[in-house]
């Protein structure tokens, strides 16, 4: 459609171009208008208008157009002010100008009128085409005749048409309005999220999040009987995972059903729920008890939450579950009803299993069931509904070969067998017989014979074998037995590691894969309790280093179980030989299963273990979020600390100074210093005279390297004899604290473009410092504001392994739960991009809406007053104000929009900066006059005086201590007997709002433990470095008494005399080790807090490092199998190891025969290697280039050796050339011989490519040149140093083939010497006769070749 448009469009322009070229040579230029004029009597047109002309021209293209919108005006709705009133002067000055003009640009003939604008373009057009001078006549055409096709054709008609079509267009594409799409690129658009389906999803009314997950099953509407069962669908799968004291079911399920509806009905977020409806999370009961005073019969509330908010994410998930499934079930029953529109009668298989399925995989059995059993049919409806008018179907075409045999003669040889499909599955499904098998009166080979069907089963053994495939499917595709068999390979199957050659070489004992590398028999419960260990497993699997095996554990016994199910009882040899087909026949099935479900449990539980990592990393980054800013002495929890934060980078000395930045409590740096160290004097007064100026509250420190843990050290050294001190709770001077921070925001930070545009001014590290100090302050706005770049924060040693969009998941879940426990204070994120980062986690929001709230807000005047004007209501009403969002995202996002209450403003209310959402206001508002024992007379008074938040304010002016003598019990109880609602917690979690507005609620900030200290620092883990594993290690210092030495972590490490080598003690250690000197050293004790180690030198605590021990039983670990490796590694590597010579030669190499060949491919012909020989100590190797892609190999045998250390006297090749030393070798032996390898190449006999490629240009020529004889000469890569010789003795001779071997300074034939190549070739010809003449003298024929 758009082509063919795209196409007539172009056409329609051609035209239109071609048209205006024909106007434009049919008007008259303005020298010959003045001369008709002046003859006519008119006078000049210098004496008229200029105008007249421009105005019969129409409008003017070249005037300017409305500007098009950019990306930041997109969401703005307000049009600049007088735009219409300048358009409207426009149009009446235009009017002004056109009043006096008279249109006169047509004949008599056509009275003067100008008619309507078609009609006028259709007569211009017209105009044009009278003008054009065809000879008709030339073409053949009499005017009759032309008459009759332009009458038959209409072609008048047909180019008034096009003129209309062409105008049309013209006007669209004048007035047409310049759109994004026209402008941005489509990933740009996408990725500023401003693709119409952005638009969509911001204009809305439901939460961003939730139109995200329900975008795949958009439409789907659950009827009231899919609603129950996904109730009971949900509750049935997390309920098992709860862990009650007692049987909650009931109201556990009562709770799941009021999530459900308020997701898929009321359309709350997860967050929403939790907070305000938590009433319905919890159950409630009472418990009668009797009072020991007065005997009266009273009770105890006893309460028990249903649901946390983790429970809640996973309903969502679960949800989505139900949906794919609902969405798969609905699709099958389409498919399922058009069968029995074709008139297929209810399958009672189908009916049965649809009825019991619950998952996907259940549908899919039955997609599977329904294409093996109704191909045909369904190929029948497929057909239908396409309405094809081809040709009908060929009989039996593109029939399997199963459809065959159901319509064929062997399908009476299946039913034969005495047992069907639907039996067996009756067996398997309830685990024990209830169905048996009947035998035959004859054997199975005999009953065979009577059912060939040719062509496919022409013989009694295929006509068997096919009816066994053919059961054996039947079985297979039986939906009952899959369930079943999906049970048993689920519940009972075993993982076993077969590790690759590859990974027998690459994983060690000291590899992260020899955990399992040799592991067996593990359950996949195993692995949902270990999922880290299995995400690698496949990871060694997918990068080539094992092998995972799948099976059943105990096959044997579960394949007797199976065959069981199928065989009669009967005692005969008729019912053992059907019995034995009846076992072949499982035993397909079983194959068949087995292929299926292996592929099956590793992706099952693949998926499990990558969501309890993805949990994992929830967790873990959920526990990072929740915390408060730093809490010093002297201040209340959440209030925010000024700050010092320092760094000294690496630390390296003379080259890194120490940088710090100061931080006041709104986040801003205040001032940044820079010291060389503090080891002077100086320095140290200056940094503490800063430090009492700008009265920091606390002083972070990190950095990336071990000289960090001694500046801290300096630091507390310096708050201590400076007497650096802030007031803390009691009033009193306390030493100001220096901690460590958590650097992995501001490592991300420190060199991102964000980082440049917040400090353009400063360097790397001083950015570095105020990430740190910001860290401090507000860790969630810090982690919030990272962006996408949050994913490359590792929150969990696998999180590498799983995809992107399921750790995003995870990361943002986390996010939207912090968030909304600290809400936002909407003015301050208008204000503040850095604050405005958090708006996107708010309940019922996403990017797409907050980035419209905040353009919303900036037009309504960039400031909020109170929640209402969110919604476009203002208070006043005095103003007109332009909603930020709709209603059902207002209910989602009200209570964590926080609005600071002003009590000098009427319209400001106090429940506007408290977590109490809007639809209990009132509620609130009844508490606080019920607290105030306010009458009806009261609450009137205050409110018609001072607005409706009265009667709160005077609340808490001081009197809120009369909140606690409210009985909210009493009160909650009436709300739920008088208006069925659930008010419990929400009216203290009232109480608590009104005493503490959004009170701070996460945990207090986490200090890092001196394990993550000690990783922050050096990098190391206590996986990565520990005691006794061996380590290299510098020496920075020798004595007599003991080396200093560093680790590459930047640990500092001592040994003492005792741990060093007998000969290093005996010759003194100076004389043994020196500094900058790198060892092997053990380590034998570690302190991680204070970053110092015990190293051992000595050879036999070397020799015998930490191994990696791994408790398991012997049934789970190949021990067998590893000594086996182990033995056949130990072999292979003494055969490939030798000892490492080192030959003082510049063409010497410590290469194998690959690597030496690797670095001569770039290199000369002639060029050589001298390198070890695998032959022995007496040995050496030479490989030389002989051509690309052909190296020689030559063994080198020394003679007359000192030692096995230095060269023989004598070195011989081949066992006949001799030479004194390498470089006599190289010139007289390779030298020469690449010599004469050149002299070859070189002559016109040489053909370059392969052998096969030198005998087809031998063959061609012979072929033009029958009577002729013919030879060349090509390399063969095969034999390096050899030349083959191919020759053929006319056009039917056979083709000859002798080898030329190269020598230094010759080349030999057959055992003959020949100095250069014109001998060789005269030597050839020479050899050849006397063979020919030799051969035909003894009897005939030609030479041997």
């Amino acid at each position: 459609m758009g082509v063919d448009d795209g196409s007539s469009r172009k056409r329609r322009k051609r035209r239109r171009s071609q048209r205006e070229e024909e106007e434009d040579d049919d008007n008259l230029d303005d020298e010959d208008l003045d001369l008709v004029m002046e003859n006519t009597g008119e006078g000049s047109r210098s004496t008229q208008s200029k105008f007249k002309r421009l105005k019969q021209r129409g409008r003017d293209d070249g005037r300017p157009g409305r500007r098009s919108r950019d990306l930041e005006d997109i969401f703005s709705d307000d049009e600049a002010d007088g735009a219409m009133e300048d358009d409207e002067d426009r149009g009446d000055r235009r009017r002004d100008e056109m009043e006096d003009f008279i249109e006169n640009d047509y004949s008599d003939e056509e009275g003067g009128q100008a008619g309507s604008d078609d009609e006028m373009r259709i007569r211009g057009a017209r105009r044009v085409r009278d003008n054009r001078n065809v000879d008709f006549q030339g073409l053949g055409l009499s005017e009759n005749a032309l008459a009759d096709m332009q009458d038959i054709f209409a072609l008048d008609d047909y180019e008034d048409d096009l003129v209309l079509a062409d105008e049309t267009e013209q006007m669209e594409e004048q007035t047409r309005e310049l759109q994004l799409k026209d402008v941005f690129e489509p990933s740009e658009l996408a990725e500023r999220l401003l693709t119409d389906e952005d638009q969509e999803i911001r204009q809305r009314d439901i939460p961003e999040r939730l139109q995200l997950i329900r975008k795949p099953f958009k439409g789907l509407e659950l009827s009231p009987e899919e609603v129950t069962e996904e109730v009971n669908f949900v509750s049935g799968r997390m309920y098992p995972r709860m862990n009650f004291k007692r049987d909650l079911k009931e109201p556990f399920t009562a709770a799941c059903r009021k999530v459900l509806h308020y997701i898929n009905v009321d359309n709350y977020e997860v967050p929403f729920i939790y907070q305000q409806r938590r009433d319905y999370l919890i159950y409630t009961e009472k418990v009668p008890r009797s009072s020991n005073e007065t005997g009266e019969l009273g009770y105890t509330l006893r309460s028990e939450k249903m649901l946390a908010e983790k429970e809640l994410w996973q309903i969502l998930d679960l949800d989505t579950t139900f949906r794919a499934f609902i969405e798969k079930r609905n699709n099958f029953k389409r498919v399922y009803q058009s069968l029995k529109d074709m008139g297929i009668d209810e399958d009672p298989i189908v009916e049965s299993q649809l009825a019991k399925a619950d998952a996907v995989e259940q549908i899919q059995d039955l997609h599977d069931y329904v294409h093996f059993r109704y191909a045909a049919q369904l190929r029948d409806v497929q057909l239908m509904k396409s309405n094809s008018t081809r040709a009908h179907r060929r009989p039996g075409g593109g029939r399997s070969i199963f459809e065959k045999i159901r319509d064929g003669r062997i399908y009476s040889l299946v039913r034969a067998f005495g047992i069907t499909a639907e039996q067996y599955a009756t067996n398997v499904s309830v685990g024990r017989k209830r169905e048996f098998a009947e035998d035959p009166d004859v054997l199975p080979e005999i009953l065979a014979e009577q059912y060939v069907d040719p062509p496919e089963c022409s013989t009694g053994n295929t006509a068997l074998d096919a009816a066994k495939a053919m059961l054996a499917q039947e079985i297979f595709h039986h939906p009952a037995v899959r369930n079943a068999m999906r049970l048993q390979w689920f519940v009972n199957c075993v993982i076993h590691v077969n590790p690759t050659e590859k990974g027998v070489k690459q994983i060690d004992d000291q590899h992260q894969y020899y955990e399992f590398k040799y592991l067996r028999n593990q359950t996949a419960q195993h692995f949902a309790e270990h999922p880290e260990l299995f995400l690698k497993m496949c990871k060694a699997e997918q990068d080539g280093l094992i092998e995972m095996v799948i099976e059943i554990q105990d096959y044997k016994r579960f394949l007797s179980s199976m065959h069981e199910f199928i065989i009669s009882d009967n005692y005969s040899e008729n019912a053992d030989a059907w019995n034995r087909e009846r076992k072949q026949v499982v035993d397909i099935a079983m194959d068949n299963f087995a292929k299926m479900f292996k592929k099956s449990v590793k992706d099952e539980v693949k998926s499990l273990c990558e969501s309890e990592i993805q949990k994992a990393i929830n967790y873990n980054f959920t526990q990072k979020l929740d915390q408060a800013p730093y809490k010093p002495k002297g201040l209340t929890l959440g209030e925010i600390p000024r700050v010092f934060a320092v760094s000294n980078g690496h630390g390296v000395r003379g080259k890194d100074a120490i940088v710090g930045v100061f931080m006041d409590e709104d986040g801003r740096v205040t001032d940044h210093i820079k010291v060389d160290s503090l080891r002077e004097e100086q320095d140290k007064d200056y940094l503490a005279e800063q430090i009492r100026r700008r009265r920091p509250d606390v002083i972070g420190i990190a950095g990336f390297s071990v000289q960090t843990h001694y500046l801290c050290n300096d630091l507390r050294k310096l708050v201590a004899d400076k007497d650096l001190t802030v007031t803390d709770d009691d009033d009193e001077r306390s030493p100001i604290e220096v901690v460590y921070v958590n650097d992995e925001v501001a490592r991300l930070y420190q060199n991102s473009e964000r980082a440049k545009t917040d400090h353009p001014d400063f360097p790397p590290l001083a950015r570095y410092c105020a990430a740190l100090g910001r860290y401090l302050q507000n860790p969630l706005l810090e982690y919030v504001a990272l962006g996408k770049d949050i994913t490359s924060i590792s929150f969990h040693p696998v999180q590498t392994l799983l995809d992107q969009d399921k750790v995003k998941k995870a990361l943002e879940t986390a996010l939207v739960d912090i968030v909304n426990l600290v809400g936002i204070d909407i003015n301050d994120a208008v204000k503040k991009p850095y604050i405005a980062n958090l708006l996107p986690y708010i309940c019922g929001l996403g990017p797409r809406k907050a980035s419209g709230i905040l353009k919303t807000i900036g037009i309504n005047g960039g400031k909020v007053t109170n929640r209402q004007e969110l919604l476009g209501i203002a208070e006043d009403g005095a103003r007109d104000i332009t909603p930020a969002m709709g209603v059902k995202v207002f209910e989602n996002c009200a209570s964590y929009i926080i609005i600071q209450h002003d009590p000098r403003d009427i319209y400001s209310d106090f429940f506007d900066g408290t977590r109490v959402h809007p639809e209990e206001y009132d509620l609130g508002r009844k508490m606080a006059a019920d607290a105030l024992d306010y009458d009806e007379e009261d609450i009137n008074d205050a409110i018609s005086r001072r607005g409706k938040g009265a009667v709160v304010n005077d609340l808490v002016k001081g009197r809120l201590e009369r909140l606690h003598d409210l009985i909210l019990e009493e009160y909650a109880e009436e709300l739920e007997r008088n208006f069925k609602q659930k008010k419990r917690a929400i009216l203290e979690s009232i109480r608590g709002e009104l005493m503490t507005p959004y009170e701070e609620l996460r945990a207090r900030f986490m200090r890092l433990t001196p394990e993550e200290i000690f990783t922050m620092l050096t990098g190391e883990t206590a996986e990565t470095l520990r005691e006794r594993m061996v380590v290299p290690v510098n020496i920075r210092r020798v004595n007599d008494r003991s080396i200093q030495a560093r680790l590459d972590c930047g640990i500092e490490g001592n040994i003492p005399a005792e741990e060093m080598p007998m000969v290093a003690i005996n010759a003194r250690p100076s004389y043994y080790y020196h500094i900058g000197q790198t060892v092997q050293a053990r380590i034998e004790t570690l302190d991680t807090q204070g970053f110092y180690c015990e190293l051992s030198l000595r050879e036999e605590k070397i020799n015998q490092p930490r191994r990696r021990i791994l408790d398991l039983p012997q049934e789970e670990w190949d021990e067998v199998r590893e000594e086996r490796d182990k033995a056949r590694l130990a072999v292979k590597n003494q055969e490939e190891t030798r000892t490492a010579r080192v030959i003082k030669h510049p063409l010497f190499k410590p290469f194998n025969s690959r690597q030496a060949e690797e670095f001569l491919s770039g290199q000369s012909r002639g060029d050589a290697v001298i390198r070890p020989s695998s032959n022995g100590p007496d040995h050496i190797a030479v490989t030389w280039k002989v051509a690309d892609g052909i190296y020689q190999h030559l063994d080198v045998l020394e003679l007359d050796k000192a030692n096995e250390f230095t060269i023989g006297r004598v070195l011989r090749v081949s066992g006949k050339f001799n030479y004194s030393d390498l470089d006599e070798l190289i010139v007289n032996h390779v030298k020469a011989m690449a010599k004469k390898v050149d002299e070859l190449v070189h002559n016109p006999k040489f053909q370059s490519g392969s052998k096969e490629d030198a005998m087809k240009w031998l063959e061609k020529y012979c072929e033009a040149n029958p009577k002729r004889s013919s030879y060349a000469f090509c390399l063969d890569p095969k034999q390096p140093g050899y030349f083959v010789l191919l020759f053929k003795a006319g056009k039917n001779a056979r083709m000859g083939c002798w080898y030329v071997k190269v020598v230094p300074g010759a080349f030999q034939l057959k055992g003959t010497t020949y100095p250069d190549v014109i001998t060789l070739c005269n030597g050839f010809k020479t050899m050849h006769t006397h063979m020919t003449q030799r051969a035909q003298t003894q009897g005939g024929g030609r030479p041997r070749i």
